[in-house]
C-alpha cells in the first residue's frame, strides 16, 4: 500500500497508534484534531484516503462527508465508537465508503484500507470478477464456473451494485434505490430478492459466503 491517508480524530492516542502502522505500510500520515482542519489538509494534501471519527469537537463526522466527497479522488472510512445501526446506515447514505467500530483491531482496519483502496484505484471493466463468478455488466450475464445463472432484471441490478461496491457494505436505502428506485420502498423488498440471489449464487444458501448481511445496515458482497 502506498498513498496519502488522513486521520480525522481528536484522540492524540488513536493518532500515535495508527501513525506507525501506516508510515510502515507506505502511506504518508497526515492528521487532524477537528472537522475544519480535516477538510482543510484532505484539500491541501491531495490526500487518498480519511479515516473518520465521528465525535469529531467542532462537528459531527457525518457532516464532513459530502464535503471530503466534493474534493474527490479519496475514499472515507469512518472510525467511530458509535455502534448504533442509524450511526452507520447515516454515514454510509452520506457517502463513506466503511465503517469500522472502535475499538477496532489494526488487522481490520488494514484489510478495510486494502478494499478502499482497490475499489479507488480500480478502472471500469466490462467484467467484474469474484473467484468463480464473473459479472458481464455489458451483456448483464452472471456465470460461476462458465455455467450461465440466469437471473432477472431486478437481481441483475442489486448484485452489480454490490459488485461495483465489492467488499465494502452497501446499505438497504442504497440497493432499494438501486433495484427499485425508491430508497424508501419496503425492505422486504430486498430481503426477499437477496434470499432469491444467494439461492443462485451461493453453495449453502443457509450459510451464505458471499452476499453477507451486515445487521440492520445493508449487505457484502466478500471480496
Amino acid at each position: 500500500m502506498s498513498g496519502r491517508i488522513l486521520i480525522i480524530d481528536d484522540e492524540p492516542a488513536i493518532v500515535r497508534a495508527l501513525e506507525p502502522v501506516l508510515s510502515a505500510h507506505g502511506w504518508q500520515v497526515f492528521a487532524a484534531g477537528n472537522g475544519r482542519d480535516g477538510v482543510r489538509t484532505a484539500r491541501e494534501a491531495a490526500v487518498d484516503l480519511v479515516l473518520l471519527d465521528l465525535g469529531l469537537p467542532d462537528a459531527d463526522g457525518k457532516e464532513l462527508i459530502p464535503a471530503l466527497g466534493l474534493i474527490g479522488g479519496l475514499a472515507i472510512i469512518v472510525i467511530s465508537a458509535r455502534h448504533q445501526e442509524a450511526e452507520k446506515v447515516a454515514a454510509l447514505d452520506a457517502g463513506a465508503d466503511d465503517y469500522v467500530d472502535k475499538p477496532f483491531g489494526i488487522d481490520e482496519l488494514m484489510a478495510r484500507i486494502r478494499t478502499a483502496q482497490r475499489r479507488l484505484g480500480a478502472s471500469p471493466e466490462p467484467v467484474l470478477a469474484r473467484g468463480e463468478l464473473r459479472i458481464d455488466l455489458h451483456q448483464r450475464r452472471v456465470t460461476i464456473q462458465d455455467t450461465e445463472i440466469r437471473l432477472s432484471p431486478k437481481e441483475f441490478d442489486l448484485l452489480r451494485t454490490l459488485a461495483e461496491h465489492g467488499g465494502q457494505v452497501v446499505t438497504q436505502r442504497r440497493l432499494l434505490l438501486a433495484g427499485w428506485g425508491d430508497p424508501s420502498a419496503d425492505a422486504q423488498y430486498l430481503r426477499t430478492y437477496i434470499a432469491l440471489l444467494r439461492q443462485k449464487l451461493e453453495a449453502d444458501p443457509s450459510e451464505p459466503r458471499l452476499i453477507l448481511t451486515e445487521p440492520g445496515v445493508g449487505y457484502r458482497l466478500d471480496v
